[in-house]
């Protein structure tokens, strides 16, 4: 288990770029993962990290080794999962997602799964910017809207819903818009470019409508947009998911019921492809099946 442990650090050193932030990580102290790999290079006979004063990085060794042993470090976790008994997983899960999404979708059905994995330190790192996630060593990440182009490994959770909105106190100062065109005379709430696009497409009757709105304002976080909607700045399109607890409470009224916005998908991202963990690729089942049997409509 000690050589395995050695190993472990080595991944994450190379990943970090960073011999001290690998150690805190693991608990260690800089000199003590400096020496742990230092002996695994003695080892192997072959130094796996170039080390300046200005970063640490693989070798041309370094980083053939790297992926092969971060698919045998996940192989090896599957295998520990399988003959544990009653499938107990270990160790940290690392998600990224949206802060939305997060806190108002994925806790509230996180939690069953955490009851059944007591000893598995699940970290949710929430946030609507994009981050490195091979660097920050995260396990899956939840994005909404398109996925970018790579050889990562993605799997579809959800579709969820999009709707337009507005505050009752915006609406009495300046009218509800009776169709899509109508829009371009109200103030527009801009919310993150990855969920919300700045042509909000319509469908009715198998006529569709692309309406270009520019926005009066804007926030890089989607919570940012609902509260900004609710306290009466104008009117957004966000996911009917995100902004449910304002629907039913009434301070945001839904507008245009009759028309369909196309919905956001939804993905599980796997930046490590075959090196993904078990606790990752469980977590994530457990997400799908739940939101198969809650699929949460959009209240209107």
């Amino acid at each position: 288990m000690k050589d395995i442990f050695a190993l472990r650090l080595y991944t994450r050193v190379a990943r970090l770029g960073s011999f001290s932030a690998a150690a805190r990580e693991c608990g260690l102290s800089q000199s003590q993962a400096s020496r742990i790999v230092a002996d695994l290079e003695a080892e192997l006979g072959v130094r796996l990290l170039s080390r300046t004063t200005r970063a640490v990085v693989p070798t041309e060794a370094g980083g053939e080794f790297l992926a092969r042993i971060e698919t045998i470090l996940a192989a090896l976790d599957e295998a520990e999962h399988s003959v544990r008994e009653g499938g107990d997983l270990r160790g940290m899960l690392r998600m990224s997602m949206p802060t939305s999404f997060g806190i108002r979708d994925v806790i509230p059905r996180l939690a069953s799964f955490a009851q059944r994995h007591p000893n598995l330190h699940i970290q949710l790192q929430l946030g609507d910017r994009r981050q490195d996630l091979v660097k920050d060593a995260v396990d899956v990440a939840i994005r909404l809207g398109r996925l970018p182009d790579s050889t990562a490994t993605a799997k579809l959770i959800a579709t969820i819903p999009r709707v337009v909105v507005a505050a009752p106190d915006y609406l009495a100062r300046h009218g509800a818009p009776e169709t899509p065109d109508d829009l371009v005379h109200h103030r527009i709430v801009g919310g993150t470019a990855a969920a919300v696009p700045t042509a909000w497409r319509f469908q009715r009757a198998g006529r569709e409508s692309a309406i270009k709105l520019e926005p009066h304002f804007s926030t890089d976080e989607n919570e940012g947009a609902i509260a900004a909607a609710a306290a009466g700045f104008g009117i957004t399109s966000t996911s009917g998911w995100a902004c449910r607890r304002e629907l039913e409470s009434g301070s945001l009224i839904r507008l245009l019921p009759e028309w369909t916005l196309a919905g956001i998908p939804v993905h599980a991202y796997f930046p490590m492809g075959r090196a993904t963990r078990a606790a990752a690729r469980s977590a994530i089942d457990h997400l799908v099946a739940s939101f198969l049997r809650d699929p949460t409509d959009t209240p209107i």
